[in-house]
């Protein structure tokens, strides 16, 4: 699989893309709030702008989405490239043997200082801090989806009513035309039949009417046929706008539920690999430092965080992911087969027995 562009570029690009696509989904709000059934330009010339307009919203939505998938991939593959330097932590080093030969202590003693003193600390901080960018930026978009949904589907609604009436209204204008017909067919039937010639000429005359009173109701609803087509046309069309946004709004869930999951993985191999107990390393990871992705920090102060519990999570997380975005359903090849933690394995200093003494 390819890899992925570098997240503070691909993070830019989709922030300017999202602020684009925030001013052309009002404007697409805005006009199914604005529709009506009178417009003075050509109802096609309408529907082509319009249609336009919205079909090009919808496709930058959909490549914004992908950007997002995209750059939360990038921060997990990022982590996986992290736990798999962690795991070169694992053997001696020769300067670390040969001092084992004379202290065995010592030996571990600096293995100890060589792991805490790994640049493995500083990747986990600033992936934590790209990971709280990137969670804000998702929030952001699922609340400014939530809200032009809720606003789109009521005026839709509005408008998909009132064509019902206009509907109702048409199949009532065609009941009197065949009404007001066969009368008019009644009453020409009589006419040189019953009565005299005055008497003939009045049902000429009402037969006229009924005709006329046809003819004109006939037009207007030739005329609500037409609006009625036209309505339908532009609900197609803001339906679709509508689905969209409920669409990118269980994207958005599904890529906040991966992005914080990822997040409390992040935590759990910096749990590993520093004794957090230490003064200064826990209170590097601080709630009120990374905001956004607060949840999973809570946790890890409160020492809640298991990595049995998370493997099974992050497991139906990313099967949630690749069903939703398709283009990541193969793992990168470099690491196909292995966790991205070991969570059979406790953190070296618990793990390796002669810690213990």
């Amino acid at each position: 699989m390819r890899k992925p562009p570098p997240f503070d570029s691909q993070y830019e690009a989709a922030g300017s893309l999202a602020e684009r696509i925030a001013a052309e989904g009002a404007y697409c709000v805005a006009a199914i709030g604005a529709f009506s059934g009178e417009e003075t330009r050509s109802a096609d010339e309408v529907f082509l702008e319009q249609n336009a307009r919205f079909q090009a919203h919808i496709a930058d939505a959909a490549a914004l989405d992908a950007q997002l998938a995209e750059l939360v991939f990038s921060l997990d593959r990022l982590t996986a490239e992290v736990s798999a330097d962690l795991d070169s932590f694992r053997g001696l080093t020769l300067r670390e043997k040969m001092a084992g030969w004379v202290s065995r202590q010592r030996m571990w003693r600096m293995y100890t200082e060589r792991v805490r003193e790994a640049p493995v600390i500083e990747r986990l901080l600033v992936l934590l801090t790209k990971s709280d960018a990137l969670a804000r930026l998702i929030a952001g978009q699922r609340a400014s989806l939530t809200e032009r949904h809720r606003a789109a589907e009521r005026n839709l609604v509005d408008i998909v009513e009132q064509r019902r009436r206009l509907v109702d209204s048409i199949d009532i204008a065609r009941l009197k035309m065949k009404e007001l017909n066969a009368k008019a067919l009644t009453t020409q039937g009589r006419i040189g039949v019953y009565g005299n010639r005055a008497h003939w000429e009045q049902m000429e005359a009402e037969r006229r009417a009924l005709k006329a009173e046809a003819e004109r109701i006939s037009a207007e609803e030739h005329e609500m046929r037409d609006d009625s087509q036209r309505r339908e046309r532009f609900i197609g069309l803001f339906q679709a706008f509508v689905d969209s946004l409920n669409g990118r709004i269980a994207a958005c869930n599904v890529l906040q539920r991966k992005l914080l999951i990822d997040v409390e993985e992040r935590l759990i191999i910096y749990q590993a690999q520093v004794d957090t107990d230490r003064p200064g390393m826990k209170v590097r990871i601080k709630p009120e430092l990374f905001p956004d992705i607060a949840t999973p920090i809570r946790l890890f102060e409160k020492g809640m965080l298991v990595a049995q519990d998370l493997e099974r999570r992050k497991s139906r997380a990313d099967l949630e992911f690749t069903r939703r975005f398709p283009t990541y359903t193969e793992p990168p090849a470099e690491i196909s087969g292995a966790p991205l933690i070991d969570t059979a394995r406790r953190s070296l200093r618990f793990r390796l027995p002669f810690l213990r003494s």
